[in-house]
């Protein structure tokens, strides 16, 4: 048996009224321009699960398969956790009405936005869960899609062993350049592919630092270009992607998130208890050991704590 996650050390506090009554623990690892460790906290080589920040990588595994996309929009949206906003919710349909489908062939669960605005749109219209709003609905259009170029079945095209999945780890493997250490089962039903912080750091440091038209670059450069597509008009990933030039940003559900500037390095962290509050701070503080500036990383730095309506306090990094 591998190595397990031995677990991170304390990153972040939170800290209301001048009192600290936590503190969130995790792993964060932090590369250079040529992929060297310069600094690192926690466990960052043992696998770990980066969920949807694995997207970008299965995005290289589907256009090398044979995904008949070349809109960089359409590409962004492959890679996305999208917000279930209109023009996310228009795209996905597009691109199963191009394959001649519609979000019955989806195999991502009914699912309400996972942004707030449109959540809340969504329930005073009287509406409720849809596949289509699910935040993977791209990744999983993305995926049968590719089935039909490649003349691959539809059904079960979800599972480890359809050649389209096997596709996906191949692509996984080559830019985190690690052997997939375990296989599970992602929220949208589709496979997760462990790997270390590490590794996905070192993928997203491929992602930027490609040869222009080379596919890795390809969903990079489409990731940047349409950023409110990869998360939406509130998501901490575009918001950096908006504000850090050249930035390439995912997050992953249980406190993961991989950033890489080219010509500047990377960042993968985890927040071992998954508490997504804790994650920007910790990764503010990453991105300035190398050097990064910009003024939306002064809306990152710290997470305010509010009490009767007014802040009192922060979840701030001590990491």
């Amino acid at each position: 048996m591998g190595k397990t996650y031995e677990g991170g050390v304390p990153l972040a506090e939170v800290v209301r009224s001048g009192f600290v009554e936590g503190v969130h623990r995790g792993s964060v690892v932090v590369l250079d321009a040529a992929g060297v460790p310069v600094a690192a906290a926690g466990d960052v080589t043992a696998p770990v699960f980066p969920r949807s920040s694995n997207k970008p990588m299965q995005a290289v595994g589907m256009i090398r398969a044979g995904l008949p996309l070349t809109d960089p929009a359409d590409l962004a949206l492959v890679s996305a956790s999208h917000a279930g906003e209109e023009f996310h919710l228009a795209r996905v349909g597009a691109l199963l009405a191009q394959a001649g489908l519609d979000e019955s062939a989806l195999h991502c669960p009914p699912d309400l936005p996972v942004g707030e605005d449109a959540r809340a749109a969504v329930l005073r219209a009287a509406g409720g869960p849809t596949r289509i709003q699910m935040n993977c609905s791209g990744k999983h259009s993305g995926m049968l899609l590719t089935c039909r170029a490649a003349g691959w079945p539809l059904e079960g095209y979800w599972r480890p062993e359809h050649p389209l999945q096997e596709r996906l780890r191949e692509a996984v493997e080559e830019l985190t350049g690690e052997p997939v250490a375990a296989t599970g089962v992602d929220g949208c039903g589709a496979p997760v592919l462990a790997v270390s912080l590490t590794g996905l750091a070192t993928a997203f440091l491929r992602l930027v630092s490609a040869e222009p038209g080379a596919v890795p670059r390809v969903v990079a450069d489409a990731m940047r270009a349409h950023p409110e597509i990869v998360g939406g008009t509130q998501a901490d990933d575009t918001r950096l992607m908006r504000g850090v030039p050249e930035l390439l940003a995912k997050v992953g559900a249980e406190g993961v998130i991989a950033a890489a500037v080219p010509g500047v390095g990377a960042v993968a962290l985890k927040i071992d208890d998954g508490a997504g509050r804790a994650r920007m701070p910790v990764l503010v503080s990453a991105l300035r050991r190398l050097g990064v500036a910009a003024p939306v990383l002064e809306e990152f730095a710290e997470v305010p704590l509010f009490g009767g309506g007014l802040p009192v306090g922060a979840v701030r990094p001590l990491w």
